[in-house]
């Protein structure tokens, strides 16, 4: 079994989940976003993340501006900021024009704000965000690396590529989100990311899986077959004599 090394986090929005995942010794974190905030049907985001936070004081949390003015967005982050020392700031690299983000990121890692760069898919936006950053301010740079593979594209190199240019930073953490499966987790560690942002029911079958032996795999896959052929009731042979 591959040592774990790398930080775990619980990507989703249902407190219930949230609290399930804690009770696992190796979970570090929690991330959650607008998406996964409307799928779990919270209503009141600042009634949501102040009780988030209290609920868990020892872990990384990163919950997202909204806005898309920056003006605005700078004023959503320090809110959110001030929620707890723990707290990171999801400003996404881009706005929906494509324009990257760049000043408001300065600005708010110059004012100490912890930022999570999000929705990160090339190495150039990588490369805007940490130059955008302030070093001495704790950050982390977030690739969609699940998004990117789901389209087609080449991943590989895009994570190799980006570890390196976020570990020029001092205080800098590379994240890799969107995962897919558990095999992702690893492919993470192996490649530089620093964290891996996981969505509950991946983290579960990770705790259910893990450490498995590719024999064992096997044994159980064949197994469920003939519990499932049982069920059934089909008989090939039978079925053959029949049909004669």
């Amino acid at each position: 079994m591959q040592p774990l090394n790398i930080k775990v986090y619980s990507d989703g929005a249902v407190l219930a989940d949230m609290q399930r995942m804690a009770k696992m010794d190796y979970l570090k974190g929690f991330t959650t976003n607008p998406s996964l905030m409307k799928r779990a049907g919270i209503t009141n985001y600042m009634e949501f993340a102040t009780n988030v936070v209290k609920e868990f004081p020892n872990y990384s949390i990163s919950f997202e501006v909204f806005s898309m003015d920056p003006e605005v967005m700078a004023q959503e982050a320090r809110v959110l900021s001030s929620l707890g020392d723990q707290v990171y700031v999801k400003i996404p690299v881009i706005n929906d024009q494509g324009e990257v983000n760049s000043q408001l990121i300065h600005q708010l890692s110059s004012e100490g704000i912890k930022v999570n760069v999000t929705a990160i898919t090339t190495t150039e936006e990588v490369q805007a965000a940490a130059d955008a950053l302030d070093p001495s301010t704790p950050s982390i740079i977030s690739l969609f690396v699940g998004r990117v593979a789901d389209a087609g594209n080449e991943w590989q190199d895009f994570v190799k590529d980006s570890a390196k240019i976020t570990h020029q930073l001092p205080n800098a953490e590379l994240l890799w989100a969107s995962t897919r499966e558990v095999g992702n987790i690893f492919d993470a560690q192996k490649m530089g990311c620093d964290i891996i942002t996981v969505p509950p029911a991946i983290l579960e079958k990770f705790n259910v899986k893990r450490g498995l032996k590719p024999m064992d795999i096997s044994i159980n896959t064949v197994k469920t077959f003939n519990k499932d052929i049982a069920a059934l009731g089909f008989s090939i042979l039978d079925d053959s004599m029949v049909h004669a």
